[in-house]
């Protein structure tokens, strides 16, 4: 990957994933990494994402579950359109992808890269209970979400437009590489700028975040009037914030190292550090799913439903509950269904026995009384 830097540039880094890399284990076993990672996190964000959207539609929606879903649909647009483009990028070696995707690749990931830490920061705003539904409809959440969520996009697509003032393509032989470099002439002003970017973009929010839930945990443990389900929720935020800043680091550390001008960090930590990024999308629905119980019970009900409308050619079979082994639930399904069958009578027939048993009658209602005197002569 080895390539001279112009004369009249500070800095010089490819765009897109590190390109001219050699060796054929690279090539194949980096895109195998990231489809991997991009296919477990699109299916874990997916089911996060129709577990919320279900949980609004029954009206137990809430503030922090709303910024949740803005956090899951984030993450599916950084797997599935930000990642692919560093697969082929590895894969060719070379930019294939035009100018319009090499002006705009870096800029639009670390605009949902900003965008994650700040939703990740507003959440400490949010409510954990209910939000009612109205009359307008069971998707209904506060309107201070949407301004936040607007305000937040909107400040991290401005934050990093020098991503796209600064790429390039150059080209090298019959190859094309998609770069960033910035001229002298802005050296002095874009220095002062990448001082300040990734600090009140990832540094300032990430540390507020950490802080405040931590604070929150304590006081809920030991103050809340229901310490168990406030201190679970407020565990979950924080590992979300504490993995967010743990597997971001190395990538803001990277980039803010090549933009101040200090020598290229080593490709191998380059590399690990876009592979984390992405890792981070895949791991956040695997902590909701493990850890929050909303989404760990939503997630079973889910899966019943699938399950269960599998049976439906079964005629009264009601699909088993959760409580017990299986082994337990499908012996009592058979069994009650069994007794169910077993218990059934047809209502004339029971009408008809229940006639017959009642032999009894009074002697001044019974209709032939000399029937009943000759017996008895």
């Amino acid at each position: 990957m080895d390539i001279d830097r112009p004369a009249n540039v500070s800095f010089f880094d490819f765009i897109g994933g590190v390109q001219l890399l050699q060796g054929e284990d690279t090539r194949t076993a980096i895109p195998v990494i990231l489809i991997g990672i991009c296919v477990s996190g699109a299916v874990g964000n997916l089911l996060v994402l129709l577990i919320f959207l279900r949980d609004f539609r029954n009206g137990k929606g809430s503030e922090v579950k709303a910024l949740l879903a803005s956090l899951a649909s984030t993450d599916l647009v950084i797997l599935l359109l930000c990642a692919p483009v560093r697969a082929v990028t590895y894969y060719k070696q070379t930019w294939t992808l035009g100018s319009f995707v090499c002006s705009t690749t870096d800029w639009f990931q670390h605009s949902c890269v900003i965008a994650k830490t700040l939703i990740l920061a507003v959440t400490t705003r949010a409510k954990h209970t209910l939000v009612p539904s109205t009359a307008t409809g069971p998707l209904h959440s506060p309107t201070w979400i949407h301004g936040a969520l607007a305000f937040i996009w909107i400040v991290s697509m401005l934050f990093p437009i020098p991503q796209m003032l600064f790429a390039a393509l150059v080209p090298r032989g019959r190859d094309t590489l998609c770069v960033s470099e910035m001229p002298k002439c802005a050296s002095d002003f874009m220095g002062l700028f990448y001082k300040i970017y990734p600090t009140a973009a990832f540094v300032v929010p990430v540390i507020f975040t950490l802080a405040y839930y931590t604070k929150a945990l304590h006081a809920a443990v030991n103050h809340a009037p229901n310490p168990q389900h406030q201190s679970k929720v407020t565990l979950v935020l924080l590992c979300l914030s504490g993995a967010l800043g743990l597997m971001l680091l190395p990538e803001w550390g990277t980039f803010t190292w090549i933009r101040l001008g200090y020598n290229k960090p080593p490709v191998g930590l380059i590399i690990f550090a876009q592979i984390l990024l992405y890792a981070c999308s895949s791991l956040s629905p695997v902590i909701l799913m493990t850890m929050y119980d909303d989404v760990r019970q939503g997630l079973i009900a889910i899966w019943f439903l699938v399950t269960c409308r599998g049976t439906k050619r079964i005629p009264r079979v009601k699909c088993p509950k959760t409580e017990g082994n299986g082994a337990e639930v499908g012996a009592n399904a058979v069994g009650n269904a069994v007794s169910q069958e077993q218990e059934k009578t047809f209502p004339d027939v029971e009408h008809f026995w229940t006639g017959r048993r009642n032999t009894h009658v009074e002697e001044e209602q019974d209709p032939v009384p000399w029937e009943r005197e000759e017996k008895m002569l």
